[in-house]
């Protein structure tokens, strides 16, 4: 695709998700819960069921999860509680100014295990950048895989960020979701936001 037609593709993208971001804040606040990869909304609905004072955003690349994660939604009767289709990078580009992220989740995303394939792993430090710049002082990122290099390489980035410190915390909150199921072990980290507010 010509560099025009993908900027003019990202340009009618961006305006049309914030667009649906300014249309949902209408009525929430401006401190929620992020789940990137959401899948089919297991664990984020679970969670806004336990947390109804907490507003959750959950995000997939894939139409046909976040449609089956929006039927969750409406069956749970959550209003706490709503999906995006989008690319998480540009989701956080195209919230308000003002929200900001409390908590955020990132749940067995896929490895890409082969080294040339690395480029696509979605938590890296430019990723990392942004999430702070949109996360609140103290807020918690909690990174989950059953892939072990990843889980060091992840390890390694937070350790050297400036704006995340891994620590030693408790998992926040314990549902079992598809991948974690099938996957025979797992390894779990809590970073926390060290940035300022922007």
């Amino acid at each position: 695709m010509p560099i025009e037609e993908a900027n003019a593709l990202r340009s009618s993208r961006l305006a049309a998700l914030q667009a649906e971001c300014a249309e949902l804040w209408g009525g929430w606040p401006a401190a929620i819960t992020l789940e990137i990869g959401c899948g089919h909304g297991h664990f984020l609905t679970a969670y806004a069921q336990t947390n109804p004072a907490e507003h959750c955003l959950g995000v997939d690349l894939l139409a046909d999860r976040v449609a089956r994660a929006r039927k969750k939604a409406r069956r749970a009767g959550r209003a706490n509680l709503a999906f995006f289709h989008a690319d998480a990078a540009l989701l956080l580009e195209a919230l308000p100014p003002a929200v900001r992220l409390q908590r955020i989740f990132v749940l067995f995303p896929d490895p890409w295990p082969k080294r040339r394939h690395h480029k696509n792993r979605i938590l890296q430090a430019p990723f990392l950048q942004q999430l702070a710049g949109r996360a609140l002082p103290g807020a918690l990122l909690c990174f989950r895989t059953d892939f072990e290099p990843y889980f060091r390489e992840v390890e390694s980035l937070l350790s050297n960020h400036p704006a995340w410190r891994p620590e030693q915390a408790p998992w926040p909150f314990e549902f079992e979701t598809v991948f974690q199921s099938r996957a025979e072990t797992h390894h779990s980290l809590v970073a926390r936001c060290t940035a300022p507010a922007p």
